[in-house]
C-alpha cells in the first residue's frame, strides 16, 4: 500500500480547548463539562481566575460609567458658561447604564464608596485636563454622594440651553 493510499482514522476524541491557545473554546467547553456535572474534568484554577476577572471587569465597568458622570458634574460646577445638552444627555445616559448595571449585578452596591473613590480620581484629572483648570481647582475628595451622582436635577429654568 503506497502511503497515498493509506486511510487515516480521525481520533475519537478531540482535544479540550486550551485556556490560553482558545478562551472561548475552552469556556464553551468548561461550559460543557459542568453541565454533564463533569466536575473531576473541569479546569478549576483557570475557572477561578476568569471568574475573579470577570467580578472585576464589573465593578471597572461601573467605575468607568461613575467616572463619565463625575467628569461632567465637574465641569458643570466650575465651567457653568459652557453647560450644553450634550453634557445633560451624557450624564442621562451613563445614569440609564448604571441602572442598567445594577439591575444585573445588584451584588456591587456595597461598593458603591470604593466606585465613587476609584472613578473621582479619574474624574479630576480628567476635568482639569478639558477645562485647562488647576487640578487644586477641583476638591481632592469627592464632593458628591451616590444620590448626586445618579438623581441630581442638572438643568434649571434660567439655562434651558
Amino acid at each position: 500500500m503506497t502511503t497515498s493510499s493509506k486511510v487515516r482514522s480521525e481520533p475519537t476524541t478531540t482535544a479540550r480547548p486550551h485556556h490560553e491557545d482558545d478562551l472561548y473554546g475552552w469556556v464553551e467547553d468548561q461550559i460543557q463539562l459542568l453541565r454533564a456535572n463533569e466536575v473531576g474534568s473541569i479546569d478549576a484554577s483557570h475557572i477561578t481566575q476568569e471568574l475573579t476577572d470577570l467580578g472585576r471587569s464589573e465593578f471597572n465597568k461601573l467605575v468607568s460609567t461613575v467616572w463619565i458622570i463625575l467628569l461632567h458634574l465637574l465641569k458643570w460646577d466650575h465651567q457653568s458658561e459652557f453647560r450644553s445638552r450634550s453634557w445633560v444627555t451624557t450624564i442621562a445616559e451613563h445614569r440609564d447604564r448604571i441602572e442598567y448595571q445594577l439591575r444585573d449585578t445588584p451584588s456591587l452596591r456595597p461598593r458603591f464608596p470604593d466606585v465613587i473613590r476609584e472613578a473621582y480620581r479619574y474624574a479630576r484629572r480628567a476635568a482639569a485636563r478639558e477645562t485647562r483648570l488647576s487640578e487644586e481647582t477641583f476638591p481632592e475628595a469627592c464632593p458628591y454622594d451616590w444620590d448626586d451622582i445618579t438623581r441630581r436635577p442638572m438643568w434649571d429654568d434660567s439655562n434651558p440651553r
